[in-house]
C-alpha cells in the first residue's frame, strides 16, 4: 500500500517559512529569469516600455501641469521634478499590479507542484527592479541636460528607497493576490486604484502644496520615499529623516498584515485558483 504525505501549509508565518524560502531559492530566480526573458528577450518592445511609458507620463504632465496649470516644483525644472517621482512610482505600482495577479497567473503550477507560494509575489516584484534601472537612465540624461549634479547621499539613500518601496508593493500586494484568488474583480479595481492613489501621492505637485493638510499625505509611504528622492537628487531641501522613518514603519506594518493574511488564505488557494 503507497504511503500518502498530506502538505498543509502553515496559518501563521514562522521562521520555518524563511528556511523553506531559502531551501526554494533557486526556484525564485528561475521565476525572475523567466520573467524577464519573456519580456526582454528578443524584444524591443518590453525594453522600449521601461522607458516609454514614464517618459510620456512626463511629457504630458509637463504640458498640462508645469506649462498649463503652472504647477510649482520647488524651483526644479518640472519635467525633471516630475520624472524622479515618477521612477519610484512607476516601480511601485507595476510591481503592487504584478504582485496582485502573481497567483492567478500562476494557477497552472500552484495547482500541481508544492511551493513556498510566497515565492511568486516576491519574484513578481524583484523582477521590476530591471525597470526601475532602465527608466533611471533617462533620470541622468535629463540631470545631464538640465545641468544639475546630484549630492553623493543620493547613492547611500537609494538602497533604503528601494527597499521601501520592495516592501510596500509586497504588503499591499500580498494581501491583494490574497483577495483575488477568490475575487477576481481585483484584478479590474485595481487599475483605477492605482490611478487615484497617483493623485494622493506628490509626483506630480510637491508635498507643500497641501500646506496645514500636508501630514496627510504624511501617510501615504511613497511620499517619504519620494521627497527623500527628489531632496537627495536636487538639495533644495534637506532630507526629512523623520518622515521617511515614518514611511518605513508604515511598510512594516502593511507587510505584516499582507502576510498574516496571505497565511491565513494559502491553505485554499489550489483549491481555488
Amino acid at each position: 500500500m503507497s504511503k500518502i504525505t498530506l502538505i498543509k501549509p502553515k496559518k501563521t508565518f514562522s521562521f520555518e517559512d524563511i528556511k523553506e524560502l531559502w531551501k526554494y531559492r533557486e526556484l525564485a530566480y528561475f521565476f525572475v529569469w523567466r520573467d524577464i526573458k519573456v519580456k526582454y528577450k528578443q524584444t524591443f518592445v518590453g525594453i522600449s516600455w521601461a522607458i516609454f511609458q514614464p517618459f510620456v507620463a512626463m511629457v504630458v504632465f509637463s504640458v498640462f501641469f508645469g506649462t498649463l496649470a503652472k504647477m510649482p516644483s520647488d524651483g526644479i525644472p518640472y519635467p525633471i521634478f516630475v520624472y524622479s517621482g515618477l521612477l519610484f512610482w512607476q516601480f511601485f505600482s507595476s510591481a503592487l499590479s504584478e504582485t496582485s495577479n502573481s497567483l492567478v497567473g500562476n494557477a497552472g503550477i500552484i495547482t500541481k507542484v508544492y511551493f513556498p507560494r510566497l515565492i511568486l509575489p516576491i519574484s513578481g516584484v524583484v523582477t521590476k527592479f530591471v525597470d526601475f534601472g532602465i527608466a533611471s537612465l533617462i533620470l541622468v540624461g535629463l540631470m545631464f541636460y538640465y545641468n544639475i549634479t546630484p549630492s553623493p547621499i543620493i547613492l547611500l539613500i537609494l538602497p533604503l528607497l528601494l527597499l521601501i518601496t520592495f516592501i510596500a508593493a509586497m504588503g499591499g500586494g500580498l494581501f491583494l493576490a490574497s483577495i483575488n484568488v477568490k475575487y477576481r474583480d481585483v484584478r479590474y479595481v485595481l487599475p483605477y486604484f492605482i490611478q487615484m492613489l497617483l493623485f494622493v501621492t506628490p509626483v506630480i505637485y510637491p508635498a507643500s502644496i497641501a500646506g496645514k493638510w500636508s501630514f496627510l499625505l504624511a501617510l501615504n509611504p511613497m511620499t517619504g520615499v519620494i521627497k527623500a528622492s527628489r531632496a537627495a537628487l536636487f538639495g533644495t531641501e534637506p532630507i526629512n529623516w523623520e518622515l521617511l522613518g515614518i514611511s518605513l514603519i508604515a511598510v512594516l506594518i502593511l507587510l505584516a498584515i499582507g502576510i498574516i493574511f496571505f497565511k491565513k488564505t494559502e491553505r485554499y488557494f489550489a483549491d481555488i485558483v
